[in-house]
């Protein structure tokens, strides 16, 4: 792994061994507006860390929170914030205002910097913070804010990269709680070059020439390895979709890019065969894809394969330890298993008591010892708690091992749902839904779709006088669709006349599940 002088800037590392190599004039990125090499990127991160203490007055530690969409500002601002010593959190840009509200919050943060599109999200709550004095919109029209074009206007193209270390907290990124109340996950300035020389260079193989193109969007904890800290690792050139992406937007880059490896979730893998417009084998130029966010189908794997000649590997990371730690490998892969121990993490199923289990074929708790955990939840003690066991984490999912030391997913520990790589809470949309005219009581479980895919389905009792329909099922899941993030919605919504309980009334939502 890589050892650290006592001065050590993650943003200054990533961009300064490109320029260090002579990659000075090569692609970093390419997004809707062209080309950006790394030059490009050294001077606009340098102008984001200038403008950022400079005019905002922003010092060391203070934070910013980052609700980009995934074009070269995102980057630039992200890097340029760490090269700055100030802490950077990137948000899902699929998020509701009630949850945008919540983070700004949480996070105390004093500057704001947003895609022009995703201004609806915000206007109606900025002024409720009282500690948030900069709102920055990167896009033609700041709508009364100041835009970023117009804040780097002028500003240096050098800067002195801030006397960090690789113990200091470098950014956040939230992850979602078994409530849906999200949680900050604190991250030092050594974690993205580990992952990279961990798992994305040997077990990738990913290289100068490479050209790369992530489906995860850069504010996941699985898009920023994919397409920013591994890339920028090794001089490769990373591909940013600024739009959601969809079968044809993914094709789409894939003929005109021509990406050696890309990093796609389950239910999109779904998504591209069912389209049938993928390419097929010597259509396109991809050496490998990855899988992660949720349990990758064997009969997934085995068709994609068929259809492209390429492999995908599948893996699980979470947002608490930056990336993947068990992955198939390019020359040993078994359908329908998660993976092998990436070398440098340790892994151990636990039982109930917490005791090991040595066993093959034996289900547990999963846990996971290695460089990049978190140092804990930010404002959340009791759930740091619950899963920071000292050097080890607890994932919150069950897992087997077999007899040649392969892990398989065996369902979470709790009721959270995985639905195309994102975490769901039942709780949060049981809670869209009786707030319907119609509803009395929902409960929410996971049930596989056609690809074997997780999504969420909905059981309702009705008020008195309501009666179950399609066209009522429909409505509600509109309603769902409204009032949260649209890939919360269910996907399929059952009428009961009660809900199975305990004794004490908490729903038994195992009893529901297929």
């Amino acid at each position: 792994m890589a050892e650290f002088d006592d001065l050590f800037n993650a943003a200054a590392d990533l961009i300064g061994r490109n320029l260090s190599a002579g990659r000075g004039s090569k692609t970093a990125f390419i997004d809707s507006a062209g080309a950006h090499s790394y030059d490009d990127l050294e001077r606009l991160s340098n102008q984001v860390a200038n403008a950022l203490t400079g005019e905002l007055g922003l010092r060391m530690e203070e934070r910013i929170l980052l609700c980009l969409n995934d074009t070269i500002a995102f980057p630039a601002c992200f890097l340029g914030a760490i090269k700055a010593g100030i802490v950077p959190i990137p948000v899902n840009t699929r998020l509701t205002a009630a949850e945008y509200d919540y983070m700004l919050d949480d996070s105390r943060v004093r500057a704001l910097i947003l895609s022009e599109n995703l201004l609806p999200a915000f206007d109606g709550h900025l002024s409720e913070h009282a500690l948030l004095d900069h709102v920055i919109v990167a896009g033609a029209d700041g709508h009364g804010n100041r835009t970023l074009d117009d804040l780097l206007t002028g500003c240096p193209e050098t800067f002195e990269p801030a006397s960090t270390r690789k113990d200091d907290i470098c950014f956040w990124l939230y992850t979602s709680g078994t409530t849906g109340r999200p949680k900050g996950a604190v991250h030092l300035h050594s974690h993205m070059i580990h992952t990279a020389e961990l798992y994305a260079q040997p077990t990738l193989g990913l290289k100068e020439d490479d050209i790369v193109y992530s489906a995860a969007k850069l504010f996941f904890a699985y898009g920023l390895g994919n397409g920013l800290s591994f890339p920028m690792s090794v001089g490769a050139t990373t591909i940013l979709l600024e739009g959601p992406p969809t079968p044809d937007a993914v094709i789409e880059t894939l003929q005109t890019h021509s990406p050696t490896i890309f990093y796609g979730v389950p239910t999109l893998y779904a998504m591209l065969l069912a389209s049938g417009k993928l390419p097929e084998a010597g259509q396109h130029s991809l050496r490998l894809c990855t899988s992660a966010g949720e349990a990758l189908p064997a009969d997934l794997l085995n068709r994609f394969k068929e259809r492209t000649g390429c492999d995908i590997l599948d893996g699980i990371g979470t947002t608490e330890m930056l990336h993947i730690f068990i992955s198939n490998r390019q020359d040993h892969i078994k359908p329908g298993a998660t993976g092998l121990p990436v070398p440098g993490y340790e892994i151990k199923l636990v039982d109930d008591d917490g005791s090991i289990i040595e066993g093959a074929d034996e289900m547990g708790y999963l846990e996971v010892n290695g460089p990049t955990s978190a140092l804990f939840y930010w404002n959340q003690a009791e759930r740091t708690r619950d899963v920071f066991r000292g050097n080890w984490s607890r994932t919150g999912d069950k897992y087997i091992r077999d007899a040649d030391g392969f892990y398989t997913h065996a369902g979470r520990s709790d009721d959270m749902l995985k639905v195309g790589g994102i975490y769901v809470s039942p709780v949060e949309v049981e809670a869209a839904l009786i707030t319907h005219e119609a509803v009395l009581e929902a409960a929410v479980v996971g049930q596989e779709d056609a690809d074997k895919l997780t999504k969420p389905k909905a059981f309702v009792v009705l008020n008195e006088g309501q009666a179950g329909s399609d066209a009522l099922s429909e409505e509600l899941i509109q309603f769902v669709r409204k009032t949260l993030a649209e890939y919360k919605r269910p996907r399929w919504v059952e009428f009961v006349p009660e809900l199975p309980k305990t004794a004490t009334g908490k729903i038994q939502r195992f009893k529901l599940r297929g």
